[in-house]
């Protein structure tokens, strides 16, 4: 039974209609992101949550956007045991956080995989915006050597912790470091660029090539709408980057996608 349905007759369908069907699920964790006209029924929202979702023991409310660098929101418990910190299995990997005080989008586990299988025995590959790793780690995982720049203390101690648990912490080298000062300290070329770009940050595009040698792969994430694709395909290729795919990674506000550019080093 859907959300919606169980709240018929506890919600009014007026109100009913503000909520969304769509919420993060990290671990044994839900979080919300409630319309603050259903304020007065968080709480049995919460509930209904947890009864729907059997595998979930907290529910929280984000009750506002992300704040800061660190890319986190303040969260407002509403039911079940009030823990922040949880595992969460994504295809055979365990990636161990606090969501209070580190980015994790539980939304993009098809991506990381896809992106993962092009990676080979061997590879160099620099993943930036890197978090507690779920680009970097199933990588490694398939014999790369990845480097991972994160600018978040919090996450980069996260990050060698699921590095260590997902037996890949030789091939993870760990940089807490700003991904815009990457030219100065990173004195290579690599062979993949995995870039989940946090919103705002796209001028970061600029600096990869340089990062990238001849032939080299960049994963490239960006959040645009679709009448601006084209024009940021010609973007691209006026920095030497051959665009070999382009695909919509799923909708974060009206009108406004996520998206991937795999992209090739001319």
């Amino acid at each position: 039974m859907r959300l919606k349905e169980r709240l018929k007759g506890v919600v009014p369908e007026e109100r009913l209609e503000l909520l969304s069907s769509r919420f993060h699920v990290i671990g044994d964790i839900a979080i919300l992101t409630l319309d603050p006209r259903l304020d007065c029924y968080k709480r049995e929202i919460a509930s209904a949550l947890l009864d729907q979702c059997r595998n979930v023991h907290t529910v929280f409310n984000k009750i506002s956007p992300l704040q800061g660098e660190r890319r986190t929101f303040p969260l407002e418990l509403l039911a079940g045991e009030g823990r922040s910190v949880t595992v969460h299995r994504e295809s055979g990997f365990r990636y161990h956080l606090d969501v209070a005080e580190v980015f994790f989008n539980s939304h993009l586990g098809y991506e990381r995989m896809r992106v993962a299988e092009g990676a080979r025995a061997g590879e160099v590959v620099l993943v930036l915006f890197a978090g507690v790793g779920p680009f970097a780690i199933p990588s490694a995982a398939r014999g790369a050597r990845v480097v991972a720049l994160e600018k978040s203390v919090e996450a980069c101690r996260w990050l060698a912790v699921n590095s260590r648990v997902n037996r890949v912490l030789e091939r993870v080298a760990i940089v807490n470091a700003d991904a815009f000062s990457m030219n100065s300290l990173l004195k290579r070329k690599f062979d993949r660029a995995i870039v989940p770009t946090p919103y705002g940050m796209d001028r970061i595009v600029d600096l990869l090539p340089g990062m990238v040698r001849r032939g080299g792969i960049i994963h490239f994430y960006t959040f645009k709408k679709a009448q601006q694709i084209e024009e940021l395909k010609k973007r691209y290729q006026d920095l030497g980057l051959e665009v070999l795919l382009c695909r919509r990674c799923g909708n974060v506000a009206p009108l406004v996608s996520r998206w991937v550019f795999d992209m090739q080093k001319l």
